[in-house]
Order: structure tokens, then C-alpha cells, then sequence
């Protein structure tokens, strides 16, 4: 016999204070909330002081240079770890807790509606997690600040952006990820709901997410990397180049949002047809594959059916002319970076007339695809001078489009680590560089 509202059924404004007291005694949730506005703010502070950094994250490599850095440092840690554990821990559980101390009779009885219970209870999780991410931004964003100060930061195609228009960005990529995390949070509910005390469900958003990870490392097509619902926790770098690289982060937030009120809704239907009446439920067994697991497959398949003819085709989205206008782009930014370093004239994007040739594997490779292999040899021209500069670059480029290029001579351009600037020694910008490319198709300047 499944419980039924009645009259006089509690308010869902009600419902939802009441489980947010429950969530807050609970020490765990506490201490999460305590670690996720201190710890940042203490660990970016520790890692800006320190003479090396962590310069295998995006935007690791300018923590000494700038505040800004610093939050999305964090960024790329919680994307990975942080925001699947915390939805893990809160969303995951908040209602296998019930199954586990066998209080749903007392609830109902209290509450009399489980439409209320389900809303009150999604409510109040969701909250607890906005709040544990608005620390993580809000920790590690005056962490860097107070340690570094507010100076311009380099995207990642080497333009500057100014301290007010870093921290719009900054603020515009945290707000991104809140889609996926919402993703992460609603699979929580439903292995929460669909798998009762089973640890099972309280580990759903860790597993997801952590498979997720493993596969924007493969070499997927397009339409299956930007379909998956975590693609969002990388799609925000396109924030930071210019223009703007918005087509893969709306793609990746919109998926996200769908995954979100599927997985929500997909909870909420179970949730209103179990038996609370039997003492010994343990979930919802073979039906949480039917109900929950294959529903979300056929998600997948659409939104991938639906997003081929916008990515053009079943292809890597890494090519040959995107690496090297990629390329080109950052070296042009950051050699006025290092013109500025060293009081040279100033010259701008246009003099110098920056290109690039790529190849992979030594020319014997074709050239498209993720790889280690890829070698980039950059050429420019000054103002006054006949002959064209030129340098090498190794590149490392992973299947999400991110690549590290590292500086291979010449020493005075790129082979060294720090140039003697009139003030003394100072990190080379050109020496190593991050940048992205593009996946979806792109329409050359000019």
C-alpha cells in the first residue's frame, strides 16, 4: 500500500526548513561547508607563495602573476573531484538516509504528502550544494586576491584581460558550471531514491563523474564529447580566448540542464510509486535499470543524434589549420607580452603577421587528432626588419582541444624559462604556453 496526501499536509516552505536543520546537524555537512569556504582560500594562498606551481592546470602557470588565476586553479580541481564528492555526499544520501534509520512512516506521518517530502528534500540539497560551491569560488577567488593581488590576467590565447573583465569571466565560468553540477546532484537523487540504503547510490555521482573523466580523455567523436553532461566542467575555458568560444559551452550547459530535469524527474516518479509501508525496502532493484539507467541512455543517443549536424560530423575536431591559427594567435599575444618585458618598441597583431606550420610524427603522421607529436614552427615579422623570425614549438595536445606549447628555441625567444627584462629577471611568457583549440567547426578571420 503506497502512502497517499491527505488534508492539512504540510507546506513545502515547511518541509524544506526542516530539512535543512537535518542537513546541518549532521557534522559531515558541516565540516564540508567549513573546508569548502576556508580550504581554498588557504590553498591558494600556500600555492602562490610557493617557487614552483602547478603548471600542468590551466592558468597554473600565472598564480605568481595574478590573483585570478588562483579561483580557476580551483576550477579545474572541483570540476574533477571536488563537486562530484560534495553532490555524493549531500544529494546522494539525502534520501537513502531515511531508508537507513527507517523514519519514513514518522515523515509521512509529519508531512503527510511525499509529493512535498520529494520537493522539500531536492530543495534543501540543492542549497547546501550552491553553497558549498559558492565557497569554493568565493575561498579561493580571496585567497588569491589577498596573496597576489587584483592584476590582469593572460586567456588562453594569450590576450590580456583586464583585472574587471577577469573577474566578470572568472565569475561567468563558476556560474557555468553550476549545469553540471546540478547533473551530477539530480543523478544523486535518483541513485538516492532508486537504490535505498545502498552505498551504491551515494557513490552514483562519484562513479559518473569519474567515467565521464575517462572519457573526455579518449578520442571521441565531437558529438559524443560535447553530448556527455560533465562536458560543461571543460567547455568553460572557451571563455577565455577572443572572441569568445561559446558554441561548446552552451551545447555543454544545455545538455547538462536536460540530464538535470530527466534524472530529477526520473527520481520523482519512482519516489511516488514505492511502498512505504514496507520495512525491509532496499530499493528499487532490477527496476532502477529500466526506470533509471536506460532513460538517461536514450538521452544520450538523442542529444548526440542532435548535435552531429551542428559539430559537422563524427570527426575529432582537431585539425591541422585549427592548431595553427590556435598557435599563432597565443604567440602573437604573448610576444607583445614579452616585447612590453623587455622595453622594446611597441608592435602590434597586425605588424607582426604571425603564422604557423604544424605538423605530426615528423611530417609522417596525418595531421589531426590529440597527440604528443605535434611540432609547430611559428614565424613573424618586425617593422624595419627584412628577415622573418622564427620558433619551435613541441606541442601536447589532449582530446578536449587543450595544448601545452613548449618553447624549443630559439633560447633568446622561447628556450629559456625567464628573460632579462631592465628590472631584473622575469618569467618568459613564451617559453610555455597553454592554449585551446576550437572543436566545432570555426570560421577563419579575414
Amino acid at each position: 500500500m503506497t502512502a497517499t496526501a491527505v488534508a492539512a499536509s504540510v507546506p513545502v516552505a515547511r518541509g524544506y526548513r526542516f530539512e535543512l536543520v537535518k542537513l546541518w546537524s549532521q557534522r559531515r555537512v558541516r565540516l564540508l561547508l567549513l573546508t569548502c569556504w576556508a580550504g581554498p582560500a588557504l590553498f591558494v594562498a600556500a600555492v602562490s607563495q610557493q617557487s614552483t606551481l602547478p603548471v600542468d592546470t590551466l592558468f597554473g602557470r600565472w598564480m605568481h602573476a595574478t590573483g585570478w588565476a588562483g579561483p580557476l586553479v580551483t576550477l579545474g580541481f572541483a570540476g574533477t573531484w571536488a563537486l562530484p564528492l560534495l553532490t555524493s555526499v549531500v544529494a546522494g544520501d539525502v534520501f537513502a538516509a531515511e531508508d537507513r534509520l527507517g523514519t519514513w512512516r514518522h515523515l509521512l506521518l509529519a508531512v503527510r504528502s511525499p509529493r512535498r517530502i520529494f520537493a522539500a528534500k531536492v530543495l534543501a540539497s540543492l542549497t547546501v550544494i550552491m553553497l558549498l560551491v559558492a565557497g569554493l569560488a568565493a575561498g579561493s577567488t580571496a585567497g588569491g586576491l589577498l596573496t597576489v593581488g587584483n592584476h590582469p590576467l593572460v586567456g588562453l590565447d594569450g590576450h590580456p584581460l583586464a583585472p574587471a573583465d577577469a573577474a566578470g569571466t572568472v565569475l561567468l565560468a563558476w556560474i557555468c558550471v553550476l549545469a553540471p553540477t546540478l547533473a551530477l546532484a539530480a543523478i544523486g537523487l535518483l541513485g538516492s531514491v532508486a537504490l535505498g540504503r545502498s552505498p551504491m547510490g551515494l557513490l552514483l555521482p562519484v562513479l559518473v563523474a569519474l567515467g565521464l573523466q575517462l572519457a573526455q580523455m579518449m578520442p571521441l567523436p565531437v558529438p559524443v564529447r560535447v553530448a556527455l553532461p560533465g562536458y560543461a566542467f571543460i567547455a568553460w575555458n572557451g571563455l577565455f580566448t577572443s572572441p569568445a568560444q561559446l558554441g561548446p559551452l552552451l551545447i555543454g550547459i544545455t545538455v547538462s540542464l536536460v540530464w538535470a530535469v530527466t534524472a530529477a524527474g526520473l527520481a520523482y516518479r519512482i519516489f511516488l510509486r514505492r511502498d512505504f509501508t514496507d520495512q525491509a525496502y532496499d530499493g528499487a532493484g532490477r527496476r532502477a535499470l529500466t526506470s533509471g539507467l536506460l532513460p538517461l541512455a536514450g538521452v544520450l543517443v538523442v542529444t548526440i543524434a542532435v548535435i552531429v549536424p551542428v559539430t559537422g560530423g563524427p570527426s575529432s575536431g582537431i585539425e591541422q589549420d585549427k592548431v595553427q591559427r590556435s598557435v599563432a594567435t597565443a604567440f602573437a599575444h604573448l610576444y607583445r607580452l614579452q616585447t612590453e618585458q623587455l622595453h622594446r618598441p611597441a608592435v602590434t597583431e597586425v605588424q607582426l603577421d604571425t603564422s604557423a606550420a604544424c605538423t605530426r610524427g615528423g611530417g609522417r603522421l596525418e595531421p589531426q587528432g590529440p597527440g604528443n607529436d605535434w611540432r609547430c614552427v611559428v614565424s613573424w615579422h618586425l617593422p624595419g626588419v627584412p628577415a622573418a623570425g622564427s620558433a619551435t614549438y613541441q606541442l601536447d595536445l589532449t582530446p578536449d582541444g587543450r595544448f601545452m606549447a613548449d618553447g624549443d628555441g630559439p633560447k633568446e625567444v622561447n628556450g629559456y624559462f625567464l628573460v632579462r627584462t631592465p628590472a631584473g629577471d622575469a618569467p618568459n611568457p613564451l617559453w610555455q604556453f597553454d592554449g585551446t583549440v576550437a572543436l566545432l567547426p570555426t570560421v577563419p578571420k579575414g
